[in-house]
């Protein structure tokens, strides 16, 4: 079929593959790093627990079949080296069915994860991933033309990303409306980055452009998408530039890296060709009619189950980062419907006094990208995801997002897990337990420029309470709250 194939997207679907595959090599070795000490068999919220009360059918998963430690480990490992294969090459070098089966797999390896992950697998850019993937199974390697329809879907995916968030914020926080809520958010974003308190400093003035900006580019610039190039290719680019503003503020996992590969596969051929030494112009090849089939099945499926999040879009009370199916396949996205305006943070601490009294020294956990030491400035971590981290910031917004983890995260810290303590940044009692842990509530807010010069600090800090009283392995009490 002359109008299956788009001949100016060659360059495009293997920038946009071997970008891909190499966010899931990040995801993979993220899921390696940190599957013991949140989901093993000692972990805070085991997935051998988890397999117990659920069902394949609500949570497909193939530790439904066979489940331990090394098994999640070897999975997540696999993925990791076949992704880091793709990368290089590999779904280029094998037929079509081998390249496709490869792309499966990866798929159907971190969905596998993703359903069991609970808690700490609940973040929009894990369905996007997975989405992401699936569609990625369809646009064949170099032995076929590029696919319009697939590529058109990839589209659709982005639209629905970029104006999903768009209307989520103008139907959430008023601060959106008014072009206020930078203001606050670099401050609050769950994890600030290395250049977050500059953009805290700006003048509010450029912050109310910022925000007009981003209005613009998610709300008006995505019908551009579905325009002919260069139109196209150009919504694609400005949406490009959004997203690497947004990575050099703050730290959002491979959220923004992802919207930039789907960004890539919109850019026409002539644009990306003086850029890439070695790229190369391809003559068409043809397809094969058993692949058009499959993708124009595809197609179909993605329309009918595109209802629902379409459907969501027109709703008032519109859902973000929502899965209308267990597989992940065409979602809803969004972020910050609401913003917060001051931050709050745990601090855990411990002490190894016989006596959690107030003359106790009590010694801080520092985390890798949460604040804490107000004198450590913030790092830049994204497209890695510390996952602990994240949910801390949730459970500082409210005790109820630490049940059930926290208290188990506090007993490891008692118990001088190995596992718990390589999440952290350091450990202050060098592997040897303390005999009490306690967590206290901050509020946290950026120094201003006169504070900063004075004492060096990147952060200020106000006591605001107790999080979690003083605990110890002989006995728990219960958790406090603001």
């Amino acid at each position: 079929m002359d109008w299956f194939a788009a001949d100016h997207s060659w360059i495009a679907r293997m920038l946009f593959q071997r970008s891909l595959a190499a966010v899931y090599v990040v995801a993979f070795v993220v899921a390696a790093n940190q599957y013991r000490a949140l989901l093993g068999d000692h972990g805070l919220t085991p997935v051998r627990r988890y397999l117990g009360a659920v069902s394949f059918r609500r949570s497909p998963s193939l530790f439904h079949l066979h489940h331990s430690d090394r098994t999640f480990l070897a999975v997540a490992w696999i993925g990791a080296a076949l992704s880091a294969a793709t990368v290089a090459g590999l779904t280029d070098a094998v037929p079509l069915p081998a390249a496709m089966a490869v792309w499966v797999v990866l798929w159907l390896l971190y969905l596998s994860i993703v359903n069991v992950g609970q808690t700490w697998y609940s973040f929009g850019w894990e369905s996007l991933l997975l989405e992401t993937g699936f569609l990625a199974v369809f646009l064949g390697n170099d032995r076929t033309d590029p696919p319009l329809l697939t590529l058109l879907l990839l589209r659709w995916l982005l639209f629905r990303l970029e104006f999903g968030a768009g209307l989520i914020k103008m139907r959430g926080d008023a601060c959106w409306r008014d072009l206020t809520c930078l203001y606050y958010h670099h401050e609050t974003q769950p994890m600030p980055g290395p250049l977050s308190w500059y953009f805290h400093r700006l003048p509010q003035p450029l912050h109310r452009v910022e925000v007009l900006a981003n209005h613009v580019t998610q709300l008006v610039v995505p019908i551009g998408l579905f325009l002919p190039q260069p139109v196209a290719g150009i919504a694609a680019a400005v949406m490009i530039v959004t997203q690497l503003w947004l990575v050099t503020s703050g730290n959002f996992a491979w959220l923004n890296w992802l919207t930039i590969v789907l960004g890539l596969s919109v850019l026409p051929d002539a644009w990306l060709a003086p850029v890439l030494p070695g790229s190369a112009h391809h003559a068409a090849v043809g397809t094969s009619v058993a692949f058009e089939v499959v993708v124009c099945a595809l197609a179909a499926a993605v329309v009918v189950l595109s209802y629902w999040p379409a459907a969501n879009l027109l709703s008032r009370h519109q859902r973000m980062n929502t899965s209308f199916n267990r597989w992940h396949l065409v979602n809803s996205y969004g972020a910050f419907g609401s913003i917060t305006k001051t931050r709050y943070e745990i601090v855990v601490e411990g002490t190894a006094d016989d006596r959690p009294g107030p003359d106790a020294a009590w010694q801080e956990y520092e985390f890798r990208g949460k604040p804490g030491d107000p004198s450590r400035r913030p790092r830049q971590f994204a497209p890695y995801h510390l996952r602990l981290d994240w949910l801390m910031w949730f459970a500082a917004l409210s005790p109820a997002y630490a049940e059930p983890w926290f208290r188990v995260f506090a007993r490891r810290l008692l118990e001088g897990d190995r596992h718990v303590s390589r999440l952290l940044r350091d450990d202050p009692f060098r592997g040897a337990p303390p005999r009490y842990v306690r967590a206290l509530l901050y509020r946290y807010r950026f120094t201003t420029r006169r504070e900063r010069a004075e004492t060096g600090d990147w952060w200020a800090r106000d006591r605001v309470g107790e999080f979690l009283p003083p605990m110890t392995l002989r006995g728990t009490r219960t958790a406090g709250s603001r």
